[in-house]
């Protein structure tokens, strides 16, 4: 199946070369690239202005606030929902909207907290059994938890293998004949379908832990959140950016969900107590100067509205209308704070007649006003006024299509303590269905005998009142009682979409399956790290850009490197435009892979100059060498940026986090710069000749270099493969006796990164800490002397909430000593620059996918590469080339790990790297076979091996432009990158020197062994 995939990739590569080279000849369709390059420009600043837009919000903010970051986040907050951004007079926008088109910076860059949770399917499976303390089903329970380790499969699965590999005879039912369950398991069941019964459990249970999830991080105040389920079931990112508390983070995301029901006050018996309050409010902001005359006769109208119901919200209301009337020539927002404190954040929830709607809603407020209304209605003064079993809670969604207001509702206390009469634990059962002869649908609930009871009491005293059901101490629904309902079994209806009741049913579900949510990886920056890192990129893309332009000025002359460049600049602009309208996060790999994307995407440029200067020498004119240089090098650049287009493709699907945001942008790179540098440089250079402009290809330095270059690179192939040789038996030597220094990516663990006042000594640390943990953790410099990052395994296998808490008390101990003065919640806070939890179980798979994606990267590029040359020898010269990279560029990292000032760690950006060099070379080598293949056409009375040689001396001027370009770049980044992806950038580095030096002398001398060497000595031994 994968050839047959591979060879259909293969297939429309080489439809889609035919048809780019129609299109080159002559460029008949010069109008139709202009008019997509034009509409691509466009869209890319239509995405871009979002950010300036928001750039410039943010900018007057800081202005407003001068430093104070409340201040700050207040002004934000007030135009969250104002229009601040018109396209063109066709559509407007507010900040909210402009916010969330932006381009987002990732944590690495903007600082913030990155989890990865766990919901725990053992205590959900636990809690559905009846029998659990039952030997065999704890027994299979622990043995699945063991195959995890090392396994792709879904817990449940592994469960069920389990049980029958301890007691095959065994009924699995026997441990799943609970209440809850009795209609769809009996003890007949056989072992699948009771698995296919805990699976729906597991689903439902999973799901319902990210609406809590996501519902309780929408609440928490952070811009621009993130939350999304991942591809290994039962696990959930969380990237919550800017937020520093970070116990409050964990208590909120491992907290168990709190589900409960309650009594309800009408809007009608609530509303005149609001009126109360609002005249109280009024009185205490009132000036103490007597008031005016006009003060006097507000008040007077508010007091004659306490004495009148529902004619009085009449009158309420056209007050409020004034007031707000009255803001188009006054302050009408202070008059009407002055006059109506409470209802100008709080807007009483009455229709246009002013009547009070019936129910338990007694108001609406903007998302920005509720902490407002909160802070009013809980000053002891206006609690002494409300009575005293009277709550207020507000709803959980939103109810307005733009999801800015949300609803207050008035609860009931009933019991003695001030608790729920009633919580999810009675819940037994809850599920969508369609109602009959309804064309919405409902929720069925059922509870237990206990639950039951005292729900037909509340039901009977509530018939044609609301009850609410809370969740987290907000309002999820508050149906209408109808009738009193005994027995446990209730059909809740509203008018219900079938998402919208499958999401209730689960909430109500959540009582009584306790899944229990486990943080397996965490990462967190802190902003003044993220800073660095901004300003480290930054830094590291400014120069490599402005070194890559440079050198094509230097060596393709003023006229054609300008054309490059303006490619260049272009491919750029695309790439950050695209980013954007993919609502794409950029992180510092991310940064790291557009600046690796220039590098890259000069080879193009390299290529076409190159085959059009071969042209102008074998004899033909500016116009037909430009086409057919085009023409002859599209093949090649087609070749070589599939390959890299593929490794980019399996990073993305195996990596996680900022691996797959590097991914992404090496990916729109790839294609971005195929359009810019085929078909956008044609443009150009298509209308210089049209007005007869000369152009130059190269300078008078560079016309010569490399040009006439005659090195037998077969003759001296013995001698690459003793140097190859001995590179490798050295990794390998290396790799089994010094090994690899694992990062917590692949082996768990806990890593901060601390910075101190002074500098301090990495081993006097490391003691002072070993007393704290009980064994000394790695301690390394990272970056400044006073800087370090320190490495622990401490209770990594527990999951408990406090256990983070208490390794950073642990931590903050050990290091006291180096400390002046600084409490704990200080040096958390600004000592603390990150910190990074990998749990076993995902640090195993992690590891699994790091070795995946190698595998797989290596057999997609074979097969590429033997279907697109029809040829397997070049395929194995091709493998063989990668192997030999990726085994050199490991062992370099085991040689010289502990040696060199920065760290050399096998993690994640470790593996990213390594496909990227996988997919460099293989460009490479891809280029060198294809001008073999094209040699050995045009010369086919030649032997191969000097067809072979004059093809690799003719790519030299490419491979050397190419190759320094790239590695010019990859050294600013090294130097000027920053810390956190100096390993990374050192391990491309070694790569391109590697992947240059494997495409010339080992992956082509190869290819040419298998072909005219071993097969000759087959067809003898066959003879």
């Amino acid at each position: 199946m994968l050839l047959q995939k591979n060879g259909y990739i293969c297939r429309s590569v080489k439809k889609l070369e035919k048809e780019l080279i129609k299109k080159l000849n002559k460029m008949q369709n010069k109008g139709a690239v202009r008019l997509f390059a034009i509409l691509l420009a466009l869209v890319c600043v239509y995405q871009l202005s979002f950010t300036f837009v928001s750039q410039s919000v943010k900018n007057d903010a800081e202005e407003y606030a001068q430093g104070d970051l409340q201040k700050e986040s207040y002004y934000l907050d007030s135009i969250s929902g104002e229009t601040v951004y018109n396209f063109l007079g066709i559509r407007k926008y507010d900040y909210k909207a402009v916010q969330a088109r932006e381009i987002n910076l990732g944590l690495d860059l903007k600082g913030g907290m990155n989890v990865t949770l766990e919901v725990s399917l053992v205590d959900m499976v636990r809690s559905l059994s009846n029998n659990s303390s039952d030997s065999t089903f704890n027994a299979a329970l622990k043995l699945a938890q063991q195959y995890q380790e090392n396994s792709q499969e879904g817990f449940i699965d592994l469960f069920g293998r389990a049980y029958e590999e301890i007691d095959p005879d065994a009924k699995l039912a026997a441990n799943f004949l609970t209440p809850e369950l009795k209609e769809r398991i009996n003890f007949n069941s056989s072992n699948k379908d009771v698995l296919e019964v805990i699976k729906e459990e597991s689903d439902a249970a999973i799901n319902n832990t990210f609406n809590i999830l996501r519902t309780r991080i929408d609440r928490f105040g952070v811009a621009q959140p993130n939350i999304q389920m991942l591809a290994q079931r039962g696990r959930i990112l969380v990237e919550l950016p800017g937020v520093k508390d970070k116990d409050r983070v964990r208590n909120l995301l491992q907290s168990t969900a709190s589900l409960e029901f309650w009594e309800t006050y009408e809007n009608q018996e609530v509303y005149s107590y609001m009126l109360e309050v609002n005249e109280y409010l009024k009185d205490i902001q009132a000036p103490e100067e007597s008031e005016t005359e006009e003060e006097s006769e507000s008040a007077e109208e508010v007091d004659a509205a306490q004495e009148e119901s529902e004619d009085d919200a009449l009158s309420l209301l056209d007050e409020l209308e004034t007031a707000e009337g009255d803001s188009a020539d006054v302050d009408g927002s202070t008059d009407m704070a002055r006059d109506f404190p409470l209802f100008s954040v709080l807007t009483p929830n009455v229709n246009n007649q002013g009547q009070l709607f019936p129910g338990p809603v007694v108001g609406f407020s903007h998302y920005k006003d509720t902490s407002k209304v909160n802070s009013f209605l809980n000053m002891p003064r206006v609690q002494s006024m409300l009575p005293r079993d009277m709550l207020f809670r507000w709803t959980m969604d939103p109810f307005d299509e733009e999801g800015n207001f949300y609803q207050l509702v008035a609860l009931k206390v009933t019991t003695r303590d001030g608790s729920a009469p009633l919580d999810g634990g009675v819940v037994t059962d809850a599920r969508q269905e369609f109602g009959q002869n309804q064309a919405t649908a409902e929720v069925t609930m059922n509870m237990n005998s206990e639950g039951a009871k005292t729900w037909a009491r509340m039901t009977k005293n509530n018939i044609g009142k609301s009850i609410a059901i809370l969740l987290d101490d907000y309002v999820v629904s508050f149906p209408t009682v109808n009738t009193e309902i005994t027995g446990g079994r209730s059909n809740i209806t509203g008018g219900f979409s079938v998402e919208e009741a499958k999401d209730l049913a689960n909430m109500l579900k959540s009582g009584k399956m306790p899944a229990k949510v486990n943080i397996v990886e965490e990462y967190v920056v802190g902003p003044s790290l993220g800073e660095q890192s901004i300003n480290a990129g930054m830094w590291s893309f400014v120069i490599a850009f402005v070194l890559v332009l440079i050198y094509m000025l230097f060596f393709y002359s003023f006229h054609a490197g300008a054309v490059a460049n303006f490619a260049l600049i272009a491919n750029l602009f695309f790439i950050i435009g695209v980013l954007a309208s993919f609502g794409a996060v950029l992180t510092l790999p991310g940064i790291a892979g557009i600046v690796l994307t220039i590098g890259m995407s000069v080879d193009a440029n390299v290529l076409i100059y190159e085959r059009i200067q071969e042209e102008r020498r074998a004899g033909k004119g500016l116009k037909l060498a430009i086409a057919d240089g085009y023409k002859n090098a599209l093949s090649a650049i087609i070749d070589g940026q599939v390959t890299t287009l593929l490794t980019g493709i399996v990073l993305y699907f195996f990596g996680s986090g900022p691996i797959k945001g590097f991914a992404t942008t090496l990916i729109i790179g790839i294609i971005a710069s195929l359009f810019s540098a085929i078909f956008l440089t044609r443009l150009v250079f298509e209308r210089f000749l049209g007005k007869d402009k000369k152009i130059k290809f190269t300078t008078k330095l560079t016309s010569n270099w490399l040009l006439n270059a005659k090195i037998k690179f077969l003759e001296k192939r013995k001698i690459a493969y003793i140097i190859s040789g001995i590179a490798i038996i050295a990794s390998i030597a290396s790799i089994s006796t010094k090994g690899l220094n694992y990062g917590i990516d692949f082996k768990g663990g806990r890593t901060y990164v601390v910075a101190f006042d002074d500098v301090v000594e990495v081993t006097d640390v490391s003691k002072a800490l070993a007393d704290e943990f009980g064994t000394a953790p790695e301690v390394k410099t990272f970056g400044s002397d006073n800087q370090v990052r320190i490495t622990t395994d401490f209770k990594i296998d527990d999951h408990s909430e406090a256990i983070d808490n208490q390794v950073e008390s642990l931590l903050y101990e050990g290091v006291m000593p180096f400390l002046d003065d600084v409490s704990k919640d200080q040096f958390i806070e600004d000592y603390i620059q990150s910190s990074t939890k990998v749990g076993p179980t995902i640090s195993d798979d992690i590891r699994n996918a790091a070795m995946i994606s190698i595998a797989l990267a290596l057999i997609v590029i074979f097969l590429y590469v033997f279907v697109r040359f029809r040829n397997w020898q070049y395929g194995i010269g091709a493998i063989a080339a990668l192997a030999h990279d990726t085994i050199i560029v490991v062992g370099v990292f085991s040689i010289f790990s502990g040696l060199l000032p920065f760290s050399l760690e096998i993690d994640q950006a470790f593996i990213a790297a390594i496909l990227t060099v996988l997919g460099y070379s293989i460009n490479d080598t891809v280029v060198v076979f294809d001008r073999i293949r094209e040699y050995i056409g045009l010369y086919p009375k030649r032997h191969v091996e000097v067809n072979t040689d004059n093809a690799l001396n003719s790519t030299l001027r490419r491979t050397f432009s190419t190759s320094l370009s790239t590695f010019v770049v990859l050294l600013a980044i090294f130097i000027f990158g920053g810390e956190t992806i100096r390993g990374f950038s050192f391990a491309l580095l070694i790569g391109v020197v590697i992947g240059t030096y494997s495409s010339l002398f080992v992956a082509t001398p190869i290819s040419y062994d298998f072909r005219h060497k071993v097969v000759k000595k087959i067809a003898q031994t066959r003879k």
